[in-house]
């Protein structure tokens, strides 16, 4: 069994953030429900590198965090849709909505009202800058919140200005902690009896993506600026060039800075580290550094990798996405999960699925990603509506 077995959420959410948190709930068993206006779906559906599918409403795009749902279309503008809507409001556990401003307070499904018909459930609102503040009402996407937050800037260094992280974080972790924050509440639930309003923002988000960074800043009053891919204090953390390609090591602690140095054979380092304080070793950075990337430039990324690995000093070569991917670690676990799509569209043969796996009642997919209204009958006669 499925932890969220049982559990009934109405979808209201396009783009990324919403639709991955309500994903990461249905792959834990929960019967998701994605209500769409039949005439302006899911901007994502439409929006992949194939025609195909995004002709078909599929694209892949789309599908990575729309699998394992039901598809109900609704025009929530027409009466006969709003009736049905409330009445399957009576049977959810969840609502989730990521619509900008006050939609759904002009559409007359405000927490307020929702309530009214369903006290028990967990009403989640995800909006670019939350409910309350002066920007509550402007929209927004990961990368204006990765303007806004600061952390466009803190990725940048000085010779490039800021740089957007390139896939959607902000999008994915909101989504993470939404489906937290509904975990949360449906656990409160079970012993209080109560739902609740969940205000949650993309803004919020980011900052607790940089929690570390946050509470330095806020103990020092500066935003510092970006250090890039190597660290100025510790010489043994950052990036380098092997042979054939760049491996970044990890060596922050002394002692795994001296294990690198006994790992490059560089014992007269090693003695010279182990007497060091804090403050010298900073004195001392450009010398090291400059030891270590004369050995490392001498042999293979992949080389390094293992030799220091064995030395218990953390190091990757530097991947590309596909090798990543096809990489025996990534094989080994249970992330990427049979898709269920038709392969011979373009669809890919497998999905991520849940960062996790349980003993018993992992995540799992059982579904390929639904068309629009594709469930509208199967959703419709479970009420009792034909």
């Amino acid at each position: 069994m499925r932890a969220f077995e049982g559990i009934r959420v109405l979808d209201l959410t396009h783009v990324f953030a919403g639709p991955f948190c309500t994903y990461q709930m249905a792959v834990m068993g929960a019967e998701v429900i994605k209500i769409e206006p039949p005439n302006s779906p899911d901007m994502m559906r439409h929006e992949g590198y194939s025609e195909t599918l995004n002709n078909l409403g599929l694209s892949n795009l789309f599908v990575c965090q729309n699998s394992e749902k039901k598809s109900l279309s609704l025009d929530l503008k027409a009466k006969d849709d709003r009736d049905f809507f409330l009445k399957l409001v009576r049977t959810a556990d969840v609502l989730v909505q990521n619509y900008s401003g006050r939609s759904m307070e002009k559409l007359g499904f405000s927490y307020g009202k929702i309530k009214k018909i369903n006290p028990n459930i967990i009403y989640c609102s995800m909006t670019g800058f939350g409910r309350t503040g002066p920007k509550a009402e402007h929209p927004a996407y990961d990368s204006i919140i990765q303007a806004y937050s600061g952390l466009m800037e803190l990725n940048g260094v000085k010779a490039t200005g800021p740089i957007r992280v390139g896939p959607a974080i902000v999008d994915y972790g909101t989504g993470i902690h939404a489906a937290f924050a509904i975990s949360s509440a449906l656990y409160r639930r079970q012993i209080t009896g109560e739902g609740l309003e969940i205000d949650l923002s993309m803004l919020d988000a980011a900052i607790m993506l940089m929690t570390s960074t946050v509470a330095d800043s806020l103990s020092s009053g500066i935003s510092r600026p970006s250090y890039g891919n190597n660290h100025p204090d510790h010489p043994g953390y950052g990036a380098f060039n092997a042979s054939d390609r760049m491996i970044v090591i990890g060596a922050f602690t002394k002692k795994q800075l001296c294990n690198l140095l006994l790992g490059l054979n560089l014992k007269k380092e090693v003695k010279l580290v182990s007497c060091l304080t804090k403050k010298e070793m900073k004195a001392s950075y450009s010398e090291l550094r400059n030891s270590i990337e004369n050995v490392i430039k001498t042999k293979t990324a992949d080389f390094w990798e293992k030799k220091l690995n064995d030395c218990h000093v953390p190091a990757a070569k530097v991947r590309n996405l596909i090798e990543a991917l096809n990489s025996d670690q990534v094989k080994s676990r249970r992330v990427l999960q049979n898709s269920l799509l038709e392969k011979d569209c373009g669809h890919p043969r497998l999905l991520p699925t849940a960062a996790f796996s349980y003993s018993k009642g992992s995540p799992k997919l059982t579904k390929s990603a639904p068309k629009i209204g594709e469930d509208n009958y199967t959703v419709r006669k479970s009420l009792g509506d034909s």
